[in-house]
């Protein structure tokens, strides 16, 4: 009997204790949710203020160093180089004689060239007179007019063969290559030295055609080099491309004066930065406030303490800002940090 009773009383017992359990089990889910619930309807977040300001992009490309002007001297007569006067590194002015051919053979031609147009010259002085006194038929005195200009045409001719035995430089420039040493033969078509203008430089960068469009010849552009880190060039923008390649790129070509404290080289590599566009007027935020990418951007904005999720049309990027173009106004307030917390319709709390 007194088994029983132990019995019944252990039953009891562990019946009271599970309903204990699973009451403080309940109350302790309630206050969970409670607390739950009330962290749902104050999510803490950061916020800002969409501006409307002045926007620039920076554009940075790295680009090569090119001479103003590039040429190579070619002869433009035959013959034995007899001086050379030029050497690499010499600076010339345009007009400088760099080789002298062999010309004994080219005077000699002027020499008769020029009897040969006095000759007729006289020829048609003494006809003239004769004609005009009848004394000669008209086709004579049109014969010796025509001789006149045949001779003056091979004058002019062996005056320019003479000339073209000084080689002159048509810029003005440092020599950069020289192909012939004096006592080489040459011909009209022989490449004699390479001379360059680096009095100003240009720099030929291709960009993107969205950049492309936002540029403009004038445009002021900063120039650095490695060679001089902490130097900064000022150069313009000189031409635009108007027609792009394979890859949409466009290439501009950019204009800098050479330093003459800090002098530049055809050759080297120099970064180029300037502002592509300025824009007045636009409504910048922080690119914190992104949510998605760029290309299907949507951000928070705060109404009554309420986070609404808007989709916006991102434009330019400029450092830690964005340009919108569609979706936001001047003056609305938008979630910068938090948001990954947020859904639409969410209450939150500003805590900045």
């Amino acid at each position: 009997m007194k088994k029983i009773v132990t019995i019944g009383i252990l039953v009891i017992a562990s019946v009271a204790i599970g309903f204990t359990l699973i009451n403080n089990k309940a109350k302790s889910e309630a206050k969970t949710a409670s607390v739950s619930s009330d962290m749902q309807k104050e999510i803490p977040v950061s916020v800002t203020t969409v501006l409307q300001q002045s926007l620039t992009d920076d554009l940075s490309m790295v680009g090569t160093i090119l001479p103003n002007n590039d040429v190579n001297v070619i002869s433009e007569t035959q013959g034995r180089i007899t001086q050379m006067p030029a050497k690499v590194g010499d600076v010339k002015s345009a007009g400088s004689v760099i080789a002298i051919v062999d010309d004994e053979l080219k005077q000699a031609a002027l020499i008769s060239a020029q009897a040969n147009y006095d000759k007729a010259l006289s020829d048609w002085n003494r006809y003239e007179p004769l004609y005009k006194e009848k004394a000669m038929t008209s086709a004579q005195l049109d014969g010796a007019k025509l001789a006149v200009k045949l001779a003056e045409s091979q004058l002019i001719m062996a005056k320019r063969q003479l000339r073209d035995t000084k080689i002159t430089t048509p810029i003005s420039g440092v020599i950069a290559a020289k192909y012939v040493d004096a006592g080489a033969s040459v011909d009209n078509k022989s490449v004699i030295i390479n001379i360059i203008d680096i009095s100003t430089l240009k720099v030929k960068i291709n960009v993107a055609e969205r950049d492309a469009f936002a540029l403009k010849a004038g445009d002021r552009v900063e120039i650095t080099s490695s060679v001089y880190p902490t130097q900064k060039f000022e150069g313009k923008v000189a031409s635009i491309g108007s027609k792009g390649d394979e890859a949409h790129t466009y290439p501009v070509e950019i204009w800098l004066p050479n330093s003459k404290t800090y002098p530049l080289k055809a050759g080297m590599f120099a970064r180029v930065t300037f502002t592509t566009v300025a824009r007045e007027n636009s409504l910048i935020i922080p690119r914190s406030a992104l949510v998605g990418s760029v290309k299907n951007a949507e951000v928070f904005v705060v109404e009554n303490n309420i986070a609404k999720l808007k989709k916006v049309l991102i434009g330019s990027e400029a450092e830690s800002n964005l340009e919108i173009l569609q979706g936001l106004n001047a003056g609305e307030i938008i979630v910068t940090n938090g948001q990954n917390n947020l859904k639409n319709g969410s209450e939150v709390k500003v805590i900045n």
